[in-house]
């Protein structure tokens, strides 16, 4: 076990779904819809549907727009969407991941291929960079929702390998396959829902980059995440709370 991280800024600008809350709703139901299309509706039969759906509860999508997806999965829909992985290279030769889940191979590589060329990085060959990161499960939950210590002993008890508290968050990370008793276990001994559960790409060291390299790299994650085809992008980069402020002022 480890203690504090600066991993907060390692995945996504604060604030940033929040802005786009349609285009977020929309990526967390097509992942609802493969899971369940992949399967099946149970939620209880179902650990990846499971996670999807506690997901989408974590980012307040309404219910009616959870069930809409998982019968879509019935209804036929989600026949061809396909999971890719696309791994390049950001501003500063930092290492990115992204994940995309679409129904159009060229299209995706296309657009996913423009935005790393048109803001400072390329796009690699696959396993060019997944070496420097681990596919870990990811469990936030509020700082307030008990001090660190407390938290680090719940998690430890639950059966987490790594733990990270600051201010805001505690991060709780795990083995991939004890995600769901992991979070379970945390659930109950927190005695509420964490904000997030998942599995993500955790970079195993990471760059601080410099302000210049951050605006493109920050561009370049918006261009992203804007992109129909792209569920979760993922780098080793890590930027100064500084630059943050600057570029986010």
């Amino acid at each position: 076990m480890a203690g504090h991280s600066k991993f907060k800024n390692i995945m996504h600008r604060k604030g940033a779904q929040d802005k786009k809350r349609s285009s977020l709703f929309s990526k967390l139901s097509k992942e609802i819809t493969v899971a369940a299309k992949m399967g099946g509706v149970d939620v209880d039969a179902n650990p990846r549907l499971r996670l999807a759906v506690k997901n989408a509860q974590s980012n307040s999508m309404p219910k009616d727009n959870i069930q809409r997806a998982i019968n879509k999965s019935q209804a036929g829909e989600g026949d061809d969407y396909e999971e890719i992985r696309y791994e390049g290279f950001g501003p500063g030769g930092i290492a990115i991941i992204v994940e995309a889940l679409t129904d159009n191979r060229n299209r995706a590589a296309s657009e996913i291929r423009t935005a790393f060329a048109k803001n400072g990085g390329n796009m690699g060959e696959s396993g060019s960079v997944s070496y420097q990161f681990d596919k870990v499960g990811e469990i936030i939950f509020e700082a307030s929702v008990m001090d660190a210590d407390a938290m680090f002993e719940a998690a430890l008890e639950a059966g987490a390998e790594d733990v990270a508290s600051d201010d805001e968050t505690h991060e709780i990370y795990c083995a991939m396959e004890d995600l769901n008793t992991v979070s379970t276990a945390l659930e109950e001994a927190v005695g509420s829902e964490p904000k997030s559960s998942k599995l993500i790409w955790k970079p195993q060291n990471t760059i601080e980059v410099s302000e210049e390299d951050a605006e493109k790299l920050m561009k370049m994650l918006d261009v992203m995440d804007d992109l129909d085809d792209v569920q979760n992008v993922y780098g080793n980069y890590e930027i100064s709370d500084e630059i943050l402020e600057k570029l986010n002022g």
